[in-house]
């Protein structure tokens, strides 16, 4: 069985990690930005008022940045999980069967 260079697992742990912060910071940044597209399918689809996308995007970029750094990287990755557990859990209760995008960031994470 040969053996994986420790240089070739730090970067596929680095490139595991950055998926998520990605898509997660373009998210967070989505919900700052107040995109109207995305204020609707907040409001309209979701339920939720349109005053708590900010607030949420804060969260969301907090987790993130605590998962982000090698220090606090366990806390945020807790965190993480449990904001990607509310985000699967909106999905599942209106039906939407793209609850599995939060849950593969949630395993990949």
């Amino acid at each position: 069985m040969a053996r994986v260079p420790k240089r070739a697992i730090r970067w596929v742990g680095r490139i595991l990690t950055g998926v998520p912060v990605l898509l997660m910071l373009f998210s967070a940044s989505m919900k700052f930005a107040g995109n109207p597209q995305m204020v609707d399918e907040f409001v309209n689809r979701f339920g939720y008022p349109a005053s708590a996308a900010p607030v949420l995007g804060a969260v969301e970029f907090a987790c993130v940045v605590l998962y982000a750094v090698p220090r606090t990287a366990v806390l945020g990755a807790i965190l993480l999980t449990g904001y990607l557990g509310g985000a699967i859990a909106t999905h599942v209760r209106i039906g939407d069967p793209s609850f599995l995008i939060p849950l593969g960031l949630g395993v990949v994470a």
